[in-house]
């Protein structure tokens, strides 16, 4: 989820004046790859330099990185600048956490201007990736709606307590394939995240995830919408901010 805007703030390393993004709650241990983007980077400067910056490299990154596992494609708009600066606190106020209820997913997604049909549509893209056992531990041994049989499977690998760095995938069946299983596991209700389910427990966005898991293209169009307008939030344009030379720091 974007902080500020779309900006590539959460690139930025932890120095002796600020502490960013990378070590926030849901970022510290989870968020990886920052070495793709180095290496991207230092390609383009050598290529270009100056000219393109580490926020468009991301979302390009992100759109591509979708099309390589199969998902869906779109158009995006170039031009953002990056931040020069960055902020744990709102990263931890503002990022959605794998305990937040519907209502708080809502509120988090609509301070953004984002939509509950983006809210579902944007968790699809848990149908990749991995979570660590201490985001995932209380919807095993505490949420009613698990299936037992998965539950029982996640409780032999995240005990009650240690291994809280212990890596499982979002989507069990199809985890570095983009697809619509997520929204399928869902209804069988096998969401690896507490905030993942609830998107399907009796509330207002069930018809939504019914819809994509029965339709993927359905889910693919509102995807890719949604991917468009979250990179539009917020971006540093014109003279604000800068184009940063090594995306892990300011100019």
């Amino acid at each position: 989820m974007i902080i500020k805007g779309c900006d590539a703030s959460i690139l930025l390393d932890d120095t002796s004046s600020f502490i960013g993004e990378k070590t926030a709650a849901a970022n510290n241990n989870s968020a990886r790859g920052f070495n793709v983007i180095d290496d991207i980077k230092a390609n383009v400067e050598k290529a270009c330099p100056g000219v393109v910056s580490c926020a468009d490299i991301l979302t390009l990154a992100a759109r591509d990185s979708v099309v390589h596992l199969g998902g869906p494609s779109w158009n995006v708009g170039l031009g953002r600048r990056d931040s020069i600066t960055a902020s744990r606190s709102d990263a931890n106020n503002s990022i959605p956490a794998p305990f937040l209820n519907l209502s708080a997913l809502k509120t988090n997604f609509a301070n953004q201007g984002l939509s509950a049909k983006d809210l579902v549509a944007l968790s699809g893209a848990h149908t990749i990736g991995l979570a660590r056992c201490v985001q995932f531990r209380a919807h095993i041994y505490n949420d009613s709606n698990v299936d037992s049989l998965f539950r029982k499977s996640l409780q032999n690998k995240c005990p009650r307590s240690g291994n809280d760095n212990v890596l499982e995938p979002l989507d069990h069946q199809t985890p570095t394939h983009f697809d619509n299983l997520y929204f399928k596991n869902l209804l069988a209700k096998k969401a690896l995240l507490h905030s993942d389910q609830e998107l399907f427990n009796g509330s207002s966005t069930d018809n939504l995830v019914r819809k994509y898991a029965t339709d993927n293209a359905k889910f693919f169009k509102a995807f890719a919408k949604g991917m468009v307008k979250m990179s539009s939030i917020k971006p540093l344009t014109g003279s604000n901010g800068q184009i940063r030379t090594n995306c892990r720091k300011i100019n």
